[in-house]
């Protein structure tokens, strides 16, 4: 089985360091360097930059595990319109002290460096923070941390949970995205091993995990997320949440923008126009803290709280109209729930499939898994690219509706509901959903799988292994979009075992997460789509004028 390289690895993590922080190795003028204590006495390495004249100023902060100096070529920006810039080295990188766990400690951190900052003289106690990808799920676990001086945050591309977001989907993990992130932070394989294996939910998850702890957030966040990001899922539940859900003094008050980005330059044929971009808006960053941080009536609040991309057809310099920003006051829109059913035939319907029997089986071999090709990806790999280039496998099965007589435009969470059986005690199911082009190209637009032992879940309650040629109901999350599949497309629902490097290949012989020594197997599976199995992916409709 081939493995992600070491140096795609580092590529992946520069790359992504690149795209987030651009560097300039010249030391500023105006930076001061100290080192902020924690509670536990540990000093982290932070960087502060003033604007001309007398304070005190509204500060914004960042942390970040990419380098503190990555901020330098930010920090004229921020000084110009009137905000101290404070960044820091998270605990155990660069210059910071301490031992390196990947958001273990945030939270702590988090507050002691916003209370820290708060009751320096050139602070004037309005606190903001922001970041993008890792300094933005920094940022959450500041704010789920609510320190009283933290006044408001701006989240680019950051999970909603690190568990269920960024080291496990279904239960598989997410092998080119968190394992090589890890890999290129100088995680060893040991303990890459070790977060592999926590693949069922533990203390350890729920004491550092943003999901179990948002419910403390108490600020105005402005969450940017893009649908081809890795954590697309994660900045939309964000906003969901805590505009609906959260802590009283955040509800209400949160801001949401999806573009049609991913965490990296999208790859394939097709671009949108307008669709944004991984570093965010600047200048909407710059109103947002206008706002909260200096109480700038700039109207910011009085806009429609979400803004998300609608994509359609969008081939390289033939990009639909249809291709647009909508705005809107809630998310989802109006929509019903309609299910798409797999048919006899390799066909897609509406109408539930009457058969008396029919399925599909294949051999899923872990030596020979399916390449992936495109999808939510770090770094390389990125975006709606030709699921052709998969091939003809016996392992991948497609299905198609017919060419669509009408746009049928999808916008909120999607769902499977696929039956299927296995002779194995565990195995993996895969599902793409792809807009299929009037010439065959066929555009990946989400694809997500479930592990067997994990289809109630992953709570240690909820574990079990499978059934052999027990006929099993998976519903799999699908995540979430807004596409138009337009009218003289078709839509597409492929289904095979394994998506690798994006998914760890699972070994299908039902061992314990931490035995990396019994062989794997070779698994024989079946599919159905009949009358008493009635496979379908529930697409949301939409059913207002957007």
């Amino acid at each position: 089985m081939h493995h992600p390289t070491a140096s795609l690895n580092r590529f992946i993590v520069a790359l992504c360091a690149l795209l987030l922080l651009p560097n300039s190795f010249a030391q500023e003028a105006n930076e001061q360097v100290v080192m902020v204590p924690m509670r536990d006495g540990v000093n982290l390495a932070t960087n502060i930059y003033l604007p001309e004249g007398d304070g005190p100023w509204p500060v914004v902060l960042t942390r970040t595990p990419y380098d503190k100096n990555r901020a330098r070529r930010s920090a004229d920006l921020y000084n110009e319109n009137g905000y101290a810039l404070v960044s820091q080295d998270v605990r155990g990188r660069y210059e910071s002290e301490g031992i390196y766990q990947p958001f273990e400690v945030d939270m702590p951190d988090g507050y002691d460096t916003v209370e820290w900052i708060a009751a320096q003289d050139f602070s004037n106690g309005k606190i903001g923070i922001f970041g993008t990808s890792a300094p933005g799920i920094t940022s959450n676990l500041a704010a789920a941390s609510a320190p009283p001086h933290l006044t408001a945050a701006y989240v680019t591309v950051a999970p909603d949970s690190l568990f269920y977001r960024s080291r496990f989907v279904g239960g598989v993990f997410k092998e080119s995205h968190s394992g090589g992130w890890l890999r290129g932070q100088g995680i060893s394989e040991e303990k890459i091993n070790a977060y592999k294996a926590r693949a069922v939910l533990d203390q350890g998850w729920i004491d550092t995990d943003f999901l179990f702890h948002r419910q403390h957030v108490e600020i105005p966040i402005y969450n940017v997320g893009g649908w081809h990001d890795i954590y697309a899922e994660g900045s939309l539940y964000n906003f969901v949440y805590l505009q609906n859900e959260g802590h009283a003094k955040a509800r209400g008050k949160q801001k949401l923008f999806m573009g049609a980005f991913g965490h990296g330059a999208l790859q394939g044929d097709l671009a949108y126009p307008g669709g944004g971009m991984l570093a965010g808006d600047i200048q909407q960053q710059l109103r947002w803290w206008n706002y909260w941080l200096k109480g700038t009536d700039n109207g910011i609040m009085d806009e429609p709280a979400v803004s998300y991309y609608m994509m359609a057809s969008a081939r390289k310099n033939d990009a639909s109209p249809k291709n647009r920003v909508i705005q809107a006051e809630t998310w989802p829109p109006q929509h019903v729930q309609t299910r798409f059913y797999l048919q006899p035939g390799n066909s897609i319907a509406t109408v539930a499939p009457t058969a008396d029997s029919a399925s599909i089986s294949y051999r899923f071999d872990p030596a020979d898994p399916v390449s992936t090709v495109g999808g939510q990806n770090l770094g390389a790999d990125v975006g709606p690219r030709d699921q052709r280039e998969v091939g003809e496998r016996q392992d991948y099965i497609r299905f198609q509706t017919p060419v669509l007589e009408e746009d049928v435009v999808v916008a909120g969470h999607i769902d499977m509901e696929l039956f299927v059986s296995t002779d194995a005690l565990d195995t993996d199911f895969v599902v793409k959903l792809v807009d299929i082009y009037p010439d065959g190209y066929e555009a990946l637009i989400l694809d997500y799988p479930l592990r067997m032992r994990f289809r109630d879940g992953q709570d240690a309650d909820d574990v079990k292994l499978a059934t052999p040629g027990a006929i099993e109901k998976l519903n799999i999350n699908m995540w979430s979009t807004a596409q138009t599949f337009e009218k003289g497309h078709r839509i597409g629902i492929h289904i095979t075992s394994s998506n690798f490097p994006r998914f760890a290949v699972n070994p299908n012989n039902g061992a314990p997460l931490d035995d990396l020594e019994a062989p794997a197997k070779i698994a024989n599976n079946t599919i159905y789509f009949d009358a008493q199995h009635p496979s379908a992916m529930v697409l949301p409709i939409v059913t207002e004028e957007l």
